[in-house]
């Protein structure tokens, strides 16, 4: 601010020069005429000092405000410089440890594809294997309940014989079945006995299994069974039926919906042959069935 003024009285003396010019000049106007110009000069003296003033001002203003804003942004810059530099920190060792973690994951990763490669194929081999197996198992099951079936052919089931009749042997269950079905002569037996467990007192009978030794004898007294179905002996009432296994008895007894459609059919022969095959003769031309499903489906072609 100080060299403002020096500047105004440089200024000044300039604008005075000419004045003293102007009255030391003998062609000058006279002294009044003098007087009354001088004013606009000092006037337009005034106009500039107040516009350099300003100028100056502002520029000083600003100077200030933008060395201010200059230390406020130097010093935020300086802190958000600091705080990246740690959040940078920060993530870089964030980084590395999930780079770590990742190349451990890809290890196990590979580790688990060669295992599941492994495992796969032991897999498929197993797989194959017990497929085999199966077929084999289901092989010795049909074969095992074959025999066992074979071997009850000549076995015959008799249901309602009291316990109080006493023991049960080949020769007093020879006796009952000619007396039950008026045979000329006993059938000869091989063995016989109750089904096991014991039963409660007052519990039902159990069951009498016995064998015959010649199967037409034993093909003769389940006719006779079919045909009279209960037979009375005295005051107890007795059924025979033949002795199959259980896989055999279900797999009989799942064409009996079957078989009551095909009494009502004319002209039709049916029957079940060992162990559990449908045989179904119409127009000359005979069928077998080992399933009930199929055997339904040719009944109502019949219908």
């Amino acid at each position: 601010m100080p060299p403002k003024p020096k500047a105004l009285s440089t200024s000044a003396a300039a604008h005075a020069r000419p004045s003293a010019a102007t009255t030391s000049s003998p062609s000058s106007d006279p002294a009044p005429k003098q007087l009354t110009s001088s004013p606009p000069a000092l006037d337009s003296v005034s106009e500039d000092f107040k516009t350099e003033l300003l100028t100056s001002l502002r520029e000083e203003v600003v100077n200030v405000f933008r060395a201010e804003l200059a230390m406020a942004m130097s010093d935020n810059l300086s802190k958000i410089k600091a705080e990246l530099r740690d959040v940078k920190a920060e993530l870089n060792v964030s980084i590395a440890a999930v780079s770590t973690e990742v190349g451990e994951l890809k290890k196990t990763v590979r580790d688990m594809e060669g295992s599941l490669s492994t495992c796969t194929d032991d897999v498929v081999s197993l797989q194959s294997k017990v497929e085999r197996l199966v077929n084999q198992v289901t092989a010795l099951e049909n074969k095992c309940d074959d025999l066992e079936s074979r071997s009850r052919r000549q076995n015959i089931r008799i249901v309602g014989y009291s316990e109080q009749n006493g023991a049960i042997n080949a020769n007093t269950v020879s006796i009952m079945l000619k007396e039950a079905f008026g045979l000329d002569k006993p059938p000869l037996i091989d063995r016989a006995h109750r089904s096991p467990p014991q039963p409660l007192p007052g519990g039902r009978p159990r069951p009498i299994i016995a064998r015959l030794h010649y199967y037409a004898d034993c093909v003769d007294i389940l006719r006779r069974a079919r045909a009279q179905q209960r037979i009375k002996m005295g005051e107890e009432v007795i059924s025979v039926f033949p002795d199959y296994t259980s896989r055999t008895s279900r797999a009989r007894a799942a064409f009996n919906d079957v078989r009551r459609q095909l009494k009502v059919i004319p002209d039709i022969r049916f029957g079940i042959v060992h162990p559990a095959r449908l045989r179904i003769t119409s127009n000359g031309i005979t069928r077998e069935f080992t399933s009930p499903g199929e055997a339904n489906v040719f009944v109502k072609t019949l219908l």
